[in-house]
């Protein structure tokens, strides 16, 4: 009979860690899974922190999470605006059409993405620019 290990982990300590300007993103590894924490300084903003390294001005990439703390807006390409609260549990659709998102001013945000354990990856790269030790880190379908 296989042995079942209860596995325990914090981000405190996570698996990877990825810096960028006004972004922290940590990663951890757990039953099939990757859980990302996210945290904005105020003023992070998509278009401006990250669209330029990728060559685009809105995000294409399909994002599943829930908001910890603080506030930030996602804007799609079509108009509509939400607002991303503490406690919203969040499913933005992949593009074309894209979106762009931005952490308020007053406080940092911080959430949490989710990954599938099958046909979902989170980036570890520019897609191509050639940048080395920074990445988009959403989730992408494979």
């Amino acid at each position: 009979m296989p042995t079942l290990e209860t596995v325990l982990k914090r981000f405190e300590t996570p698996d990877e860690l990825r810096t960028f300007e006004k972004e922290k993103f940590e990663l951890v590894r757990i039953g099939g899974l990757t859980i990302g924490r996210a945290t904005y300084e105020p003023g992070w903003k998509w278009s401006v922190h990250v669209g330029p390294g990728v060559g685009a001005s809105r995000c294409n990439v399909e994002h599943v999470g829930l908001v910890l703390s603080g506030c930030a807006t996602a804007a799609k390409e079509d108009g509509a605006i939400h607002e991303l609260r503490a406690g919203t549990l969040f499913h933005i659709p992949g593009g074309p059409p894209g979106h762009d998102s931005w952490a308020w001013e007053t406080s940092p945000m911080s959430r949490y993405i989710f990954s599938a354990p099958t046909n979902t990856r989170i980036s570890n790269s520019f897609h191509g620019s050639g940048k080395t030790g920074a990445g988009v880190h959403h989730l992408a379908k494979n």
